[in-house]
């Protein structure tokens, strides 16, 4: 039985950090790629960061780079994600997706079969 499990989220001032956590579970594949996003109230979800095969390929959203950082313990099949320096448009529903094999373009959604429930970031003062 697949299962993901999200937690990091909460409030914070702009400025601040978080650090997300992606645990996942019941697959059986060599390699994963997992991605996380997030959708803003009124808008649609988007790619913001994923991370891919045994090399741990990275890919960034423009609008994170050099803020967010992900990053993974493989023996724990878990994916963080840093987020530093939080913005207000930062807030919203981050959600982490799990696809057993190496995605191309790992930051559209479509690719994925395996999403977790999401956990509110809130960056507000």
């Amino acid at each position: 039985q697949v299962q993901l499990v999200e937690s990091g989220g909460g409030l914070v001032q702009p400025g601040g950090s978080l650090r997300l956590s992606c645990t996942f579970s019941g697959f059986t594949a060599n390699y994963y790629t997992v991605g996380w996003f997030r959708q803003a109230p009124g808008k649609e979800r988007e790619g913001v960061s994923c991370i891919m095969g045994y090399a741990g390929r990275t890919s960034y959203a423009d609008s994170v780079k050099g803020r967010f950082t992900i990053s993974r313990d493989s023996a724990k099949n878990t994916v963080y994600m840093q987020m530093n320096t939080l913005k207000p448009e930062d807030t919203g529903v981050y959600y982490c997706a799990v696809q057993p094999g190496i995605l191309g373009e790992c930051r559209l959604q479509r690719l994925y079969n395996y999403w977790g429930q999401g956990t509110q970031v809130t960056v507000s003062s």
